[in-house]
């Protein structure tokens, strides 16, 4: 069923502004109400413009299209500091690009395989560049952006005997993963090995001993995860280790519960969009990395005859912040008002934005129907037919 959404109440959106105090007169609340007056401008100025176009508001498709796709053969020199990231903006542009439906040229695709494929290392694994040092993270985004390439070329230019051994090297007795050899361990490397394992096949009872467990015990008395047991629970991490544990069949090891109502109460009122954690701003990204764990959740809880009927979250007020207030007037999206477009959000804010718009069958499009994007898979943030074909490729290949 496909149904078009209003957009909120100004009054009522209005009537969720912080109100500044004695009691409540830190910096961090001060940031909170310049950005809720920001915002709330952005949301007025666009119900002026309802008597002239009903239609708005609109998803910026082609301007997006246009940033995405030349930041494919050419990017600003401001994302030098990014060197080591080379693997992720591949990620970053190439997915949100699917979701708006477009179709790369087989020379496209073949350049983007050839330059990952410099970025695989002999001993296994993928760094941010050509010559650098294999990291998890990088990895998990080489491996994501040749399933989105979805070529028999991008299939087999991964290594999978060298990937296994180089998961296998990174894997720590208590069943966590560092993220490089001596490198930091938290659960986005738990993550990025069991998702990356289970997209080629390889993955082992061996290689994942004891990493539901461990992912468990990073669990927090908010409900949501932090990186490492102990720690404050965030939203990049509660995604990550809700998707792994899901990956794992062991999803029901969580506090779902708790993880529900940590997740809900990171919407920001008025504004719409994520926070990443307790008495932070709103981010766009967050539009995915909390907005994406809402349908995993959603799987958990069918599994206990409490399957929902719609989305747990607000779905018109997440699809009217990144609508709203995070899209550049020359394409691709921002952070929040006042921020720079980059890539990082332009993927993110995307993929939240799809995943706000779909509920199993349903679609629930705020404006026109020409904002609708394709759905992502909500385990790997890629389209699902990509995954649905990455993976009948490497399960045909011998071990």
């Amino acid at each position: 069923m496909e149904t078009l959404l209003k957009l909120r109440d100004l009054d009522k959106i209005a009537d969720q502004q912080t109100v500044l105090n004695n009691s409540n007169s830190q910096k961090t609340t001060r940031e909170q109400i310049a950005v809720e007056r920001t915002v709330l401008k952005k949301f007025s100025d666009l119900h002026a413009t309802l008597t002239v176009n009903q239609d708005v508001p609109l998803l910026s498709k082609h301007q997006h299209k246009l940033f995405l796709s030349e930041s494919l053969r050419f990017i600003s020199s401001k994302y030098e500091i990014l060197d080591a990231s080379r693997t992720w903006i591949c990620y970053w542009l190439l997915h949100p690009l699917t979701l708006m439906g477009v179709k790369f040229n087989d020379g496209l695709k073949s350049d983007i395989v050839q330059f990952l494929a410099k970025c695989q290392s002999p001993s296994g694994g993928f760094a941010g560049g050509p010559g650098q040092y294999p990291h998890l993270a990088p990895t998990y985004a080489a491996v994501n952006a040749l399933v989105i390439v979805g070529t028999e070329e991008a299939y087999k230019i991964i290594n999978r005997k060298a990937l296994y051994e180089f998961l296998q090297s990174l894997k720590q007795p208590d069943g966590s993963f560092a993220m490089h050899i001596g490198g930091e361990i938290d659960i986005r490397g738990a993550y990025c090995a069991i998702a990356v394992a289970s997209i080629t096949d390889i993955i082992t009872r061996e290689l994942v001993s004891n990493t539901a467990e461990w992912i468990v015990s990073c669990q927090t008395y908010e409900g949501g995860f932090a990186g490492g047991p102990g720690l404050e629970a965030h939203g990049g991490y509660a995604f990550c280790g809700l998707a792994a544990l899901v990956i794992l069949n062991k999803g029901h090891l969580c506090d779902n519960r708790a993880l529900l109502r940590w997740l809900v109460h990171k919407q920001m009122p008025l504004e719409g969009g994520f926070q990443g954690r307790t008495n932070k701003l709103v981010d766009s990204c967050y539009s995915f990395w909390q907005g994406g764990a809402f349908p995993l959740l959603y799987t958990l809880l069918a599994k206990e005859g409490c399957a929902p009927k719609r989305h747990l979250f607000d779905e018109r007020a997440l699809q009217e912040y990144i609508l709203i207030c995070c899209q550049y007037s020359q394409g691709g999206l921002i952070d929040k008002p006042g921020k720079p477009r980059d890539s990082y959000h332009s993927c993110y804010a995307i993929s939240g934005l799809s995943v706000a718009q779909h509920f199993l069958n349903d679609k629930h499009i705020l404006g026109t129907y020409r904002n609708e994007l394709a759905s992502t898979h909500p385990l790997y943030n890629i389209r699902p037919d990509l995954v649905r074909k990455a993976m009948l490729f490497f399960h045909g290949l011998q071990s």
